[in-house]
């Protein structure tokens, strides 16, 4: 039968058939990629022919798949970072104190950098020419996080911020979590990795803390030690701090 012989609805159902298919072997080919990458330190160079080895395929299909190595990294680059998303999600939440969920997403972060040193490098390079590294999507992820929670705890305090406050707390609040990162990366490639996880951890989480207590309180505010839950809550109509 021919193309003109077939209907639209068969000929879409076959598109759609192939492309999901042809996303299923990216998929498989970014996976292993991930998987070499775990196998190897930070720095080493991965071979295509070794991800073509672990997807089970020859390097040719890859190539069908990606229009060139540059291509095939940055797709690797945007499946660890969305994994780094999903591991910090659940830290996200507004449970506990906004100190306590500072804590706790330093914490996740720094965890998952320590389990993955390959994946975190591999996920920092600079790709010249693909614009921004994915990385930044996670920064930005963090940030909007904590960002949030500020916004909170502002709002429950029933305080006003300055217009360049207002503006300067998205670049500001981007630009502690940024540090972070930079720390964490400097950590990981240290000959002795010094101080232990928890210290580390400590040492950020309360870095950052101090920053945001420190601008409060020059603004005349007292950051309440409450859970950001009950406060999020009190600003509900009926609600009560």
């Amino acid at each position: 039968m021919s193309s003109e012989e077939v209907g639209p609805e068969l000929l879409d159902g076959r598109r759609r058939r192939w492309q999901e298919h042809n996303q299923v072997r990216r998929q498989v080919i970014i996976d292993a990629a991930i998987t070499v990458l775990e196998r190897q330190t930070p720095g080493e160079d991965v071979q295509v022919q070794a991800v073509a080895d672990e997807a089970g395929m020859s390097r040719t299909v890859i190539y069908r798949h990606f229009e060139d190595r540059a291509d095939l990294d940055r797709a690797v680059q945007r499946q660890i970072c969305e994994n780094v998303g999903s591991e910090l999600l659940p830290a996200l939440s507004y449970d506990g104190t906004p100190d306590q969920i500072i804590h706790r997403i330093v914490g996740a972060f720094i965890r998952w950098a320590e389990a993955h040193p390959t994946l975190y490098w591999f996920a920092e390079r600079d790709l010249s020419g693909w614009g921004p590294s994915p990385l930044s999507a996670a920064v930005e992820q963090v940030a909007e996080g904590i960002e949030g929670i500020m916004s909170i705890v502002v709002a429950a305090l029933g305080v006003e911020l300055t217009d360049d406050d207002k503006a300067a707390l998205d670049p500001w609040v981007f630009g502690m979590i940024g540090a972070v990162f930079a720390a964490v990366r400097r950590w990981l490639g240290r000959d002795v990795r010094a101080p232990d996880t928890d210290a580390c951890i400590n040492i950020l989480s309360e870095s950052i803390w101090l920053q945001i207590n420190g601008m409060a309180l020059a603004r005349g505010l007292n950051l309440p030690d409450l859970p950001v839950a009950d406060l999020l809550q009190a600003l509900q109509p009926g609600g009560e701090a």
